[in-house]
């Protein structure tokens, strides 16, 4: 392995590392999650600075800009509905078919798998029961 690729390397294991330590699972010991119907995200156009609060149900879509966010999960730990919460997001931009972003996004940690969007960023603030 080169001096490259052992770096790559340890930058991958470090970023699973810290999803691994920020995403509850039920497999981790007593750490139980919920579900709950509505996210609660929030929105900023980085050319106006206009920020919005997107209040969206599970299995709904909700606009933001020239974005469609449809939300696909919101979970939270058991314990502390008011903790840790994390949503799977789709979003698009419209008129373009693949997703601009797919996947989990947790409120602790925005930046770590974060929307790559030249206008718009996009974060999870809670669950909402």
């Amino acid at each position: 392995m080169n001096r490259r690729s052992s770096r790559l390397f340890g930058i991958i294991a470090c970023a699973l590392i810290q999803i691994a330590a920020v995403m509850p699972t039920v497999a981790q010991e007593g750490v139980r999650v919920k579900s709950a119907p509505t996210a609660m995200l929030r929105g900023l156009d980085k050319v106006s600075g206009f920020v919005t609060d997107i209040e969206i149900s599970v299995g709904h879509t909700a606009a933001l800009g020239r974005l469609q966010i449809t939300l696909g999960d919101c979970r939270y730990p058991v314990n502390d509905p008011n903790g840790d919460a994390y949503a799977y997001l789709v979003i698009r931009d419209a008129g373009v078919d693949q997703p601009q972003f797919q996947g989990w996004m947790i409120a602790s940690s925005p930046a770590l798998n974060a929307l790559e969007h030249p206008r718009y960023d996009v974060w999870v603030i809670r669950c909402k029961i």
